[in-house]
């Protein structure tokens, strides 16, 4: 990122517990207030995620940044017979779980406290590793990214979805205005916590996209590693492979 970017200014706290504190705060309305956000299509983005994840047939999935779980969810319905969702924040996490229990997917999928830049299993763990809207909270990106990479098996899948800024007219100016205006102003009407929703818009507007992100994943070591844009360019789906 061009520059460090913090939940809470003028907290003393690293950026690492800056963001679990935040979505400690609001884990009892995320899910509501990112489908009002989004207007539901980060759901489509999501189901496009799933099918390129179910199109390799993994047995293992870890996804990191879980939150409440819907990603983790949504794939329950490939191959998979063991999914992790993985988040520092317990607030989130807790919400996950009760999603899981009433679709009794428990069996199935685990949610476990974990750091993504110290992520607790051995070396070549997974077939496949997601992140949705996660990265960008990550206090050191190229760590968290060598964390995938280690925990992924040789010739393993990384889908990451993200936000991303439009670059073409009116596309550009219509997201700027958004992201800068209206979306503070929905997280300060429906969150607990008027930093959040600010912060999300601050850290995306902040965070290298397409093939800027693409060169950190190469560098990382992956391979093959292309940049879907998704709706306008105001998402984008990142696809990499572990050599």
């Amino acid at each position: 990122m061009s520059k460090s970017i913090l939940p809470y200014k003028d907290s003393s706290l690293g950026k690492k517990e800056q963001v679990t504190k935040m979505f400690d705060t609001i884990s009892g309305n995320y899910d509501g207030l990112n489908r009002v956000i989004s207007l539901g299509i980060d759901v489509k983005w999501r189901k496009k995620v799933v099918s390129l994840v179910a199109a390799n047939n993994p047995n293992t999935i870890l996804d990191i940044a879980t939150g409440t779980g819907d990603l983790a969810i949504l794939m329950s319905s490939t191959s998979a017979q063991k999914i992790v969702g993985l988040d520092l924040s317990v607030g989130m996490l807790n919400v996950g779980r009760n999603k899981i229990l009433d679709k009794k997917l428990n069996h199935k999928i685990e949610m476990v406290v974990g750091d993504s830049e110290n992520i607790p299993y051995e070396d070549n763990s997974f077939d496949a590793i997601t992140v949705s809207f996660g990265i960008r909270n990550f206090e050191t990106l190229e760590k968290g990214l060598g964390e995938i990479y280690r925990v992924l098996k040789p010739n393993g899948h990384l889908v990451i979805l993200e936000t991303s800024i439009p670059t073409k007219f009116p596309y550009k100016q219509g997201y700027f205005i958004y992201s800068k205006y209206i979306l503070p102003l929905l997280g300060k009407l429906f969150s607990k916590d008027n930093n959040a929703y600010g912060y999300l818009s601050e850290s995306a507007a902040n965070f290298p996209f397409g093939e800027a992100l693409n060169n950190i994943l190469e560098k990382v070591s992956f391979i093959e590693c292309k940049a879907l844009p998704q709706t306008f360019g105001v998402a984008t789906i990142y696809t990499a492979t572990k050599k």
